[in-house]
């Protein structure tokens, strides 16, 4: 792990952080290293105080259209979505990433549950 960040490879990679949350809701970050967009949500994304799983796009795009297949959602870079049971339940992109915001999605989800 680097920076709360674990890194998303593969789809068994994939399968096995949404696994290591135990139930509670898992934040993947759609990651580019060719973006500045990106770098600035990033450097947000790392602010988080729990896991993140990160899908970086060029070395990981089978993962990537996985996740967009999966939870049918446009591919992105930078994106962030929250799954919980196995649903979306929060996405952003671009600019809207903050931590701050990823955080409240998160009460917010958590409160529900």
């Amino acid at each position: 792990m680097n920076n709360g960040f674990v890194e998303i490879t593969d789809t068994e990679s994939l399968e096995q952080f949404l696994s290591s949350v135990n139930g509670t809701a898992a934040v993947l970050f759609k990651h580019s290293n060719s973006c500045g967009v990106s770098s600035r949500a990033y450097r947000e994304m790392s602010m988080l105080e729990r896991p993140v799983g990160l899908i970086v796009v060029q070395q990981a795009r089978p993962v990537s259209e996985e996740v967009g297949r999966r939870w049918n959602v446009v591919h992105e870079t930078p994106q962030v979505l929250i799954v919980h049971d196995g649903k979306l339940s929060w996405k952003a992109s671009h600019f809207e990433i903050s931590a701050q915001t990823v955080a409240e999605a998160l009460r917010k989800i958590t409160v529900s549950e």
